[in-house]
């Protein structure tokens, strides 16, 4: 198994895309640790699934926006397993794909944009600025970082998200400018609109049919279509690629 004796830490993984992925770790062979901010009960479920798919797991609470928080998690893992070789920084701040609800771009204070860019960016740096220590000792590590095809092609503008998201690319890259040198990795996985998730829930079946019309794999993802992208860019199939981006989404968007 792929990932058999490796330390994978996903957060935001107690339910959509974050739980798909720590079970596609856990069936790889990981310890996959399922953060979660709230729902215990979903992150518990989620760590059985992982058991029962050949993985080892566990469940840790903390709020990834808070730098304490985070240290405490982080500090939790090592004491646990003495290391970390793969962060999926996967949590964000809570978004509703829904044009008919959505803030236009004359309408969005500050704080709006101040949240998202909280939870995608912030919470990143916290986990990354944990983690970095330790895969500096290790001399190898790969952090993969969730954004959104959205940065590339805003199909319907959502400025806040969209800034939020493209901000910890351009944060990606740097990262993995700075970290290469001491065999750390840092990559990005942008998907297209995931359906279902608790994101996606409200999208209306005319948004989701345009949107698949102009996919040339006429379809939308489903949360397991992130799996494969990530378990590659976390594992030695990829080992000379840093500072990549891998658009998800059918072919919407082609670079």
């Amino acid at each position: 198994m792929k990932f058999q004796n490796k330390v994978v830490l996903v957060t935001g993984s107690s339910r959509g895309i974050g739980a798909s992925l720590a079970r596609g770790f856990a069936r790889e062979g990981a310890t996959v640790v399922v953060n979660y901010l709230q729902n215990q009960t979903a992150a518990e479920n989620v760590v059985s699934a992982c058991i029962e798919l050949g993985g080892d797991s566990w469940a840790i609470q903390a709020d990834v926006t808070q730098e304490q928080s985070v240290k405490d998690m982080v500090d939790e893992i090592l004491l646990e397993t003495g290391k970390i070789d793969v962060v999926v920084n996967n949590a964000f701040k809570p978004y509703t794909f829904n044009p008919d609800q959505r803030k236009l771009a004359w309408q969005l204070s500050w704080e709006d944009y101040q949240e998202q860019i909280d939870g995608a960016l912030r919470s990143t740096h916290y986990v990354c600025q944990a983690v970095v220590p330790a895969m500096k000792k290790q001399v190898q590590g790969s952090i993969i970082n969730i954004v959104s095809n959205l940065v590339e092609r805003p199909i319907v503008p959502y400025p806040d998200y969209t800034t939020a998201k493209s901000a910890l690319a351009g944060y990606s890259k740097n990262l993995a400018a700075e970290l290469g040198s001491f065999g750390i990795r840092v990559n990005c996985v942008a998907p297209g609109l995931v359906y279902p998730t608790d994101a996606s829930r409200n999208t209306k079946e005319e948004v989701k049919e345009m949107i698949i019309s102009q996919t040339p794999l006429r379809r939308l993802a489903s949360p397991s279509d992130i799996e494969g992208p990530v378990l590659f860019l976390a594992s030695d199939w990829s080992r000379f690629m840093t500072g990549q981006t891998l658009y998800v989404d059918g072919g919407l968007v082609m670079k």
